[in-house]
């Protein structure tokens, strides 16, 4: 199978970051006569790191006949150089490959007659970037690389897929102290998770988007966040969005046993770029929740505003989807009438291990549509320091409302981790 168009950009990309690096030597005084000796030390001084990630995934589905069965193997090499003059540079490659047949829809295999599961067979290059920390309290990043802003309600890596999402992008993030913090990118290209091979959904988003936000922690109990997003998608000129918001979030300490986790949240999306629809729609957070030593438990309602016209809702698209409204993926994309979301989850140790139970109740924000509920179920186990298992389980139960148009779906997850 040919090369994409996205893995030619990630070589041309991961050359581009070494000629810089090689650049970087030529221009360096002639005082500096041993500076091949020195860069050869910074990557022997390097740190690799290699990780597996094994996932089986069934997905039962009212309207298909089959179901979908994922059995997918996600090897990674990681290398980070030591300095070199601040510079650092930093490679990731991936690869997902099947274990058995491919009885699942990848969007890329053709295999339509099942439900789909986002893990695309293929080799790619995640990271390819330089990292310069010659700036006081500032680091820049200039390449292919992770971006994670917040909690990752808007921006994320989307870690829960075998390929991560990345930015072809520059990126600064500025502390200015223990409190105050800010950061800025701007991303040319989004690599999706459903590349790097081209196909439909697009393998990537292609244009000007700009990331901002700005933070000050008062203290533990209270951190107040400012963002403004604004993306530009050639691929999908309906997905171009600005949205502006602020988060306060904490926890209250009451003692030394019992807290008070929090979070408040606020946002407004309007169309940007080349987008041809003219919309504005908010964006709501209320949580609360009391912990007990390890135990936590939450009270969450969030919406997202929709009205009668499609294309007009709130939408998320760079998203860490998956944490969000459900485990059973159901609502990655707002739907029309847009989407409330209340739910409750519990987190807290049982032998040895973490459980985590989420219960999440959806109807439409507007229009008056029940669209159904959701329980699940997430065990982690650790062994040992460099081994995990999981398994995850979550059942979204489709309301009867007959203006509803989703339908029962059981998900099922087996995993076992392994980093070295």
């Amino acid at each position: 199978m040919s090369a994409s168009r996205t893995t030619r950009s990630a070589r041309r990309l991961g050359l581009g970051v070494l000629s810089a690096l090689a650049s970087g030597m030529l221009i360096m005084p002639a005082a500096h006569a041993d500076v091949g000796t020195d860069i050869a030390q910074a990557f022997k001084d390097g740190k690799a790191n290699v990780s597996f990630r094994y996932r089986y995934e069934n997905v039962d589905q009212d309207n298909f006949s089959k179901d979908a069965n994922a059995s997918t193997l996600r090897s990674r090499i990681s290398f980070q150089t030591a300095a070199w003059q601040d510079l650092s540079l930093v490679l990731e490659l991936d690869d997902v490959r099947t274990l058995g047949d491919e009885s699942y829809n990848s969007t890329r295999n053709n295999k339509t007659d099942r439900p789909t599961v986002l893990d695309p067979v293929a080799t790619d290059l995640n990271v390819a970037a330089l990292k310069y920390m010659g700036i006081a309290n500032t680091e820049i990043i200039v390449g292919r690389q992770k971006i994670v802003r917040g909690n990752e309600r808007f921006v994320g890596p989307v870690g829960w897929r075998q390929n991560e999402q990345t930015y072809d992008a520059g990126s600064i993030n500025y502390k200015y102290n223990d409190k105050l913090q800010a950061y800025y990118a701007y991303v040319r290209q989004v690599n999706r998770v459903v590349g790097p091979d081209d196909g439909t959904p697009p393998a990537d988003f292609n244009g000007n988007t700009h990331l901002a936000d700005v933070s000050y922690t008062f203290s533990p109990a209270a951190k107040l966040t400012a963002y403004g997003y604004f993306l530009e998608f050639d691929e999908a000129l309906a997905l171009s969005s600005q949205t502006l918001g602020l988060r306060l979030a904490g926890d209250i300490k009451l003692n030394e046993q019992f807290g008070i986790p929090y979070a408040a949240e606020w946002a407004t999306q309007d169309d940007y770029a080349d987008n041809p629809n003219n919309y504005s729609a908010d964006y709501y957070l209320a949580e609360a929740g009391l912990r007990w030593q390890k135990v936590t438990v939450k009270l969450s309602w969030e919406v997202l505003e929709g009205d009668t016209v499609a294309n007009h809702q709130f939408q998320t698209p760079l998203a860490t989807a998956h944490a969000f409204q459900g485990w059973a993926d159901q609502f990655a994309s707002t739907p029309t009438g847009g989407i409330e979301n209340a739910f409750v989850t519990v987190d807290f140790p049982v032998l040895g291990a973490n459980l985590k139970l989420r219960y999440d109740d959806y109807q439409s924000e507007t229009g008056s549509v029940d669209y159904g509920n959701e329980l699940g179920v997430w065990l982690t186990y650790p062994v040992g320091t460099n081994y995990s298992v999981a398994v995850k389980y979550a059942a979204f139960d489709a309301d009867s409302d007959p203006a509803n148009t989703y339908v029962d779906v059981d998900k099922v997850w087996l995993m076992f981790s392994a980093n070295f």
